[in-house]
């Protein structure tokens, strides 16, 4: 019976995905789902990347939180349309949630929308939204286990960001492992090595980023 119920779960979100991603080709605008853990530095990464493509993409956010709005009130101030989605507990987003979100966004007006999914390397991977592009986050901090510990997670993604490089002289996390890991186990996946606080690998992923919305 747990089984059916999931299955239907996944199937009703599945035809929601498909109906926001007809939404969003229609209105021209491409889409990415930004995962991580809680704390991996998803806000800081949609802040950078508004800041790199600002002027070149009219951007959209959407941002998924359990509680509170404080990343939204943060991503606000860069100027662009940002909606707010509190799940209440739920430890990932649901394409229906996302379809609420879109009818709150003027899509006639972006061309590039992200959206930061609750901070979760389980739940997320599982829900497909209706986007382009999923992106994952791991962070320095974290330890490079963390593909061998959440597979789902880092075999579903299109592209791999490994955040916080300027914590590296001083945390244990053997890069070249974690690479040859990852190409290992999803050999389709960008990798790009960054640092929000420091700017370092943004504009590669920028650059990237750009030439799949084209």
């Amino acid at each position: 019976m747990e089984i059916k119920i999931l299955k239907d779960i996944l199937g009703a979100n599945e035809q929601i995905a498909a109906k926001n991603r007809e939404l969003l080709e229609k209105n021209k605008v491409f889409c990415v789902n930004i995962m991580a853990s809680p704390g991996a530095g998803k806000t800081s990464f949609v802040l950078q990347t508004i800041k790199a493509l600002k002027g070149k993409f009219k951007i959209g956010v959407i941002e998924g939180d359990i509680s509170s709005s404080i990343d939204a009130e943060t991503v606000a101030k860069e100027g662009v349309p940002v909606v707010q989605i509190n799940t209440g507990g739920e430890c990932h987003l649901e394409a229906i949630q996302i379809q609420n979100a879109l009818n709150n966004l003027p899509l006639a007006d972006i061309d590039l929308l992200l959206i930061e999914n609750v901070g979760n390397l389980v739940c997320p991977a599982e829900f497909n939204l209706g986007e382009h592009l999923k992106v994952l986050i791991a962070s320095v901090p974290e330890g490079d286990d963390k593909p061998f510990k959440y597979p789902l997670m880092f075999t579903t993604v299109d592209a791999l960001v490994l955040n916080k490089t300027d914590l590296l002289p001083y945390v244990k996390f053997n890069v070249d492992n974690f690479v040859k890991t990852i190409k290992n186990i999803n050999a389709r996946a960008e990798i790009f090595k960054v640092s929000c606080t420091t700017g370092d690998g943004v504009s590669e992923w920028a650059k990237w980023l750009k030439s799949r919305i084209k």
